[in-house]
Order: structure tokens, then C-alpha cells, then sequence
């Protein structure tokens, strides 16, 4: 279907309701209740983007209320969700901003897509050579003001914390080496609201669903939720109700980057049904030896951890370390502003600055490690005690940066991506930077390869 510009550059720009999820046929209710008046939904079909073709679906109600549907089978000339992103939907969503018909855009995500980086894509990816528009990021002209993840009561919390890779679920190629763990996670963790597809009640395990509960309320704190039953589908009205509901702090596409605050919506700190928050902090530098070692207690009984890391032989940027179920990933987390010239500085957000200070250290400026995990099953002490005893003692802290730098590093395997290509909007989120010049993110699996952010990249 081709939309074409009828006219100039309208204000506000047209909000748009992300629905992910793991499961198409939820994701597909909870965006249908959210189609009224005036909203345009758009959904594309990744089942054979290998293939290079895309199914995409645009279905729109308008002021009066007249329903339109359209089904087109996109081409492409490298199939892959990058391409999907950047050649398609992106540039489609410029052009609905357009139609005065279009108030609101509800894109319902394939299950291959992640929320995060779509976001990002929408705010950092250039759309050019479209007629009648300026050169620019989609994000000009629509806005992400929510994002609703659908999760499954029955089976979400055992494919947020096992290992098996999406390839090998069935869900897309067959080489995906994103797991199952990473893609579930990465959708609670990034939305604004819940939709959870309750079990069947004379099967229910009441320990297992509060303990779900628990889990959700720390991984999404702060989103309000609804348990959709099939005695109770969803609503148009519920939907109305879920998005009114979304706390005015919400994160509603805002992406975090590694040295803001790890702690994002208050949530509970206390233990509840097994399931905890560890925070750890060391105001000394990690051996890069023994915290590979003690990568496996983060892979084990974890729902998810990420934070910051300072190497002892990598004085000079942080690590950014991020693990969902039986995944980690460590890539580059930016320059430390100890590490930085005048220049630099002067770019940095004053309020990154103003809490550096409060921990400055003479010799150290602001590098230290902060991590923060969320477990269900693991011991919160040994986590504690396996990242402490990582750390430098007494005597290699005296031994100074000199023999720091000399130290092997196991984090030193380059990870290429699979979609070869040179081209700069390549959708890749980065996680280092907030320029979207950030290193590969790609998603490695801890027995395989950790991303190395300080090699050149191979391609």
C-alpha cells in the first residue's frame, strides 16, 4: 500500500503504541483492542524474511469509524529484520503521520523484533530519498508513547531463563543466536505496560504465579498490568484503561544508556518468593581472569543482570555487561570521565557529572563497577561473594596499572555480525554511546563469544 505526503509537516507528532511479544496470536489481540478511531495498525510477518520477502499488513479505522485493510507482500533485496526496519517501516511511518486520518499508529511487532531497538531506530536511523520529506529520522514525525509487552503465564519465566536460541524455537532463522531468554526479557524489561495471557485457573500453580508476579514486578516495576483469561478477553476499554494507567515516568521509548541509573522505577528490594534483587558495588578494579570465572554464577537461577564494569587492564572505558537466562554479553560502555579531555566533558550530562563527584576518587576519578541482578533460584550471597573475590586484593591494588595492563583477557573475542554490510543505518543498537555510532551489540551466548568493543571490527 502506498501512502503519499497530502500535505505539510503537521504538530505533535503522531504517537505510536509498540505490542511485542512471543506470542503472535496475544500480541495480535492486544493490538486489534487497541485499534478505534482514528488508528492505524501495522504489523509485519517475518516468518520468511530469510526468503527476502515480508508480509506486511496495514489496517486502519477511520474518524467515521470505516475500516481499511490492506495485505502487501514486501521484497527485499537482503532479507533480514534490519532491512525489514529500515527500508519499510520506518519510511511507513512517516508517510501515516501524513494522513490526516491518522491519529494513532499501533505497530504490533513480529516476535523476532525487540521494542529497544526499534526505538532507537525510529529516533537515530536516517529515512532519505522520500518525496515531499525531509531527510531524517522517522522519529521527526511519530513518537513512541507506550510500549505493551504480552507474556504468557504458563511459560514466559522458563523461556526468560533458559538457553534455547530463537533459531532453535522455530521463531526465525535458523543461525538466530539470540535466545529465547534475551528476546522475553528485553520485552518486559523495556515496557510501559503488561498484558499477561493467564493460565487455565484448574491448572494453575499458585506458587509459580505469584512468583511470577514477583519477577514481573522488578523486571517492569512500576507498569501497570492486566491478566487477560479467556472467561475475560481483552477490550477495547481494558486497553483504554492499561495505557491511562502507564505512570507519568515511564520509560515510553526511552532508552537508558550504561552509566545512568541501574535501579530504573524503584522496585521492590526485598525478597519475595525467592525471588531477589543483588546489588553490587566495588570501588576497585575487576581481574579480568577471575570475572570471566565468575560469569557463571550470573547464568544460573538469574532472570537477568546488567551494570557496569571496570577492568583493571582496561583503564580507560567501561564494560557494559548485560545477561538474560543462560545468555551474557559484555561490550563497550563509553569513556569513564576520569579517562576524558575538556572537550568531552564539556558534552556530558551534568547530572552524570554532578553524581560522579559525589564518588570521585583522587586517583581513580570516577571508575568503579556497579552490577545489578535479579534472581529467582540463585543464592544472593554466592553471587555477591563470586563478584567480590573478582576484584583486585590488597597487593595486586599496590602492584598499580603498569602490571594491571599485562594481565591476560578473556573478553577479548571479536563477534561479527552476520548481516555483512557496510551501510551506516544498519540496525544495531548500540549500548556504548548515545551518538548511534555505538560498537556491535549483537547477541552472544557466554560459551561461545563475549563481544570485544576494543578490537577493530573484522569486517
Amino acid at each position: 500500500m502506498e501512502i503519499e505526503p497530502n500535505g505539510p509537516d503537521p504538530a505533535p507528532r503522531t504517537p505510536v503504541i509498540l505490542v511485542a511479544g512471543l506470542d503472535p496470536a496475544a500480541g495480535a489481540r492486544v493490538a486489534d483492542a487497541l485499534v478505534v478511531a482514528g488508528t492505524t495498525l501495522v504489523h509485519h510477518d517475518l516468518g520468511a524474511v530469510a526468503s527476502g520477502r515480508v508480509m506486511r499488513t496495514v489496517r486502519s479505522v477511520d474518524l467515521d469509524g470505516a475500516e481499511t485493510e490492506t495485505v502487501t507482500e514486501v521484497t527485499l533485496e537482503h532479507g533480514c529484520v534490519s532491512c525489514t526496519l529500515r527500508l519499510d517501516l520506518l519510511p511507513l511511518l512517516r508517510r501515516l503521520h501524513r494522513r490526516e486520518s491518522v491519529e494513532t499508529i499501533v505497530v504490533h511487532l513480529d516476535s523476532l523484533l525487540e521494542p529497544e531497538a526499534v526505538c532507537w531506530a525510529v529516533e537515530h536511523v536516517t529515512v532519505s530519498d522520500m518525496p515531499g520529506f525531509v531527510d531524517g529520522p522517522a522519529g521527526r514525525d511519530v513518537e513512541v508513547s507506550a510500549t505493551i509487552a504480552c507474556l504468557a503465564e504458563s511459560d514466559w519465566l522458563t523461556s526468560a531463563t533458559g538457553e534455547i536460541t530463537v533459531g532453535e524455537a522455530g521463531l526465525g532463522a535458523v543461525d538466530d543466536e539470540r535466545t529465547l531468554a534475551q528476546v522475553a526479557v528485553g520485552q518486559v524489561a523495556f515496557a510501559d505496560a503488561l498484558v499477561v495471557q493467564g493460565a487455565d485457573p484448574m491448572m494453575r500453580d499458585r506458587w509459580e504465579t505469584a512468583r511470577l508476579m514477583a519477577v514481573l514486578r522488578r523486571l517492569a516495576p512500576g507498569a501497570p498490568m492486566i491478566m487477560e483469561i479467556a472467561q475475560r478477553p481483552l477490550t477495547a476499554l481494558m486497553a483504554t484503561q492499561l495505557l491511562r494507567a502507564i505512570p507519568d515516568g515511564a520509560r515510553r521509548g526511552r532508552i537508558d544508556g550504561p552509566h545512568d541509573p541501574l535501579l530504573r522505577g524503584q522496585p521492590p528490594l526485598e525478597p519475595e518468593c525467592g525471588v531477589g534483587m543483588v546489588e553490587f558495588a566495588a570501588d576497585r578494579p575487576f581481574h579480568p581472569d577471575r570475572l570471566h570465572a565468575a560469569f557463571d554464577v550470573l547464568l544460573d537461577g538469574v532472570v537477568c543482570a546488567r551494570g557496569r564494569l571496570w577492568l583493571a587492564n582496561r583503564p580507560d572505558e567501561a564494560l557494559w555487561l548485560e545477561s538474560a537466562g543462560e545468555a551474557l554479553q559484555v561490550s563497550a560502555g563509553g569513556p569513564w570521565l576520569a579517562a576524558m579531555d575538556e572537550d568531552d566533558l564539556a558534552a556530558v550530562d551534568p547530572e552524570r557529572r554532578a553524581m560522579a563527584g559525589l564518588r570521585w576518587h583522587p586517583e581513580f576519578g570516577d571508575r568503579h563497577s556497579a552490577v545489578v541482578v535479579l534472581c529467582h533460584r540463585a543464592d544472593p550471597d554466592e553471587i555477591t561473594r563470586a563478584l567480590q573475590a573478582a576484584c583486585l586484593d590488597d597487593a595486586e591494588m599496590a602492584d598499580g596499572q603498569a602490571l594491571w595492563m599485562a594481565y591476560p583477557d578473556p573478553l577479548g573475542h571479536a563477534h561479527a555480525d552476520p548481516c555483512d554490510r557496510s551501510d551506516p543505518a544498519d540496525l544495531r543498537l548500540p549500548v556504548a554511546d548515545t551518538d548511534g555510532t555505538g560498537p556491535d551489540t549483537d547477541r552472544a551466548r557466554h560459551d561461545t563469544d563475549i563481544t570485544d568493543p576494543y578490537r577493530e571490527d573484522p569486517r
